[in-house]
C-alpha cells in the first residue's frame, strides 16, 4: 500500500471521530432549549469538562464570578442543590435566550417565548406591545449578534432551592419604527445600534423541567 492511500485512510478515520464527537456537543442539554419548531443550531452551547481540585476552586464558577465572593457561593449552592448543572452551560444558554426572547418581543409575538417569561415580565412585555398596537406601530428589526454576556451577579434560597443569576448583555441589532402605512418615523435600517440589557433568570434547582424564566429586565 503506497504512502497516498495509507493518507487518505488516516484522514478518512480522523474525519469520521470529528463527526461522532461533533453529534455528542449538539445532544447537550443547557435548560434553555427551545421547541423542537424553532430550535436552531446557531443556539447550541460547547460544553467544557472541568476539574474541581479538592479543596481547591471550581473553574467552572470562578470563570464567572471571583472565588469567595457571594455570587460565587451561590453559585456553588445551586451546584450543590443540581450536581448537574454547569455555570458556562447556563451562560450560553443564556445567550441563544436573550437572542430569542429579545426578537419575539421586537416582532410583538411572545408565543414561542412564554415558557420562559415569569410571570411579571410576560405581562410587562404584552403591556408594551399591546400600546405598540394600538397606536398602529410595528417595529421592524433585525438580530446581528452578541457582543458581551456577563455573569453579573447571583442568588440562592435554600428553603424553595430557587435559584437566580444575573446576566448583563450586550447585542448588536438594526431596528426601526413603522405607522400604519409602512412609513418609517424612527430608526435607520442601516444603522447597527448597541442594545444593553441586564436580564435576571430563575429556576427550581434539581426540579424536573429544565427550563429557566426571565423574572426581570432592566438596562
Amino acid at each position: 500500500m503506497d504512502d497516498a492511500v495509507i493518507q487518505l485512510l488516516v484522514l478518512a478515520a480522523i474525519a469520521l471521530f470529528l463527526v461522532f464527537r461533533l453529534k455528542n456537543v449538539l445532544g447537550t442539554r443547557t435548560g434553555f432549549e427551545k421547541p423542537p419548531a424553532i430550535q436552531s443550531g446557531d443556539d447550541i452551547p460547547v460544553r467544557r469538562d472541568f476539574e474541581v481540585i479538592e479543596g481547591g476552586p471550581d473553574q467552572d464558577i470562578t470563570d464567572h464570578a471571583e472565588d469567595g465572593t457571594e455570587t460565587a457561593k451561590a453559585l456553588a449552592a445551586m451546584k450543590a442543590a443540581e450536581p448537574g448543572f454547569v455555570v458556562t452551560e447556563f451562560v450560553a444558554g443564556a445567550r441563544g435566550a436573550y437572542e430569542m426572547i429579545l426578537m419575539a418581543f421586537e416582532n410583538g409575538d411572545l408565543s414561542s417565548v412564554q415558557p420562559f417569561l415569569g410571570e411579571d415580565v410576560y405581562e410587562a412585555f404584552l403591556s408594551v406591545i399591546a400600546d405598540r398596537e394600538d397606536k398602529g406601530l410595528k417595529i421592524d428589526a433585525n438580530f446581528i449578534g452578541v457582543r458581551e454576556t456577563t455573569l453579573e451577579d447571583a442568588a440562592f434560597d435554600p428553603v424553595t432551592n430557587e435559584g437566580q443569576v444575573t446576566i448583563r448583555f450586550v447585542g448588536e441589532l438594526t431596528s426601526v419604527v413603522r405607522d400604519a402605512e409602512g412609513t418609517i418615523v424612527e430608526g435607520n435600517p442601516n444603522e447597527i445600534k448597541k442594545q444593553r440589557d441586564i436580564w435576571t433568570f430563575a429556576r427550581e434547582m434539581g426540579a424536573a423541567d429544565p427550563n429557566w424564566k426571565l423574572v426581570a429586565t432592566g438596562g
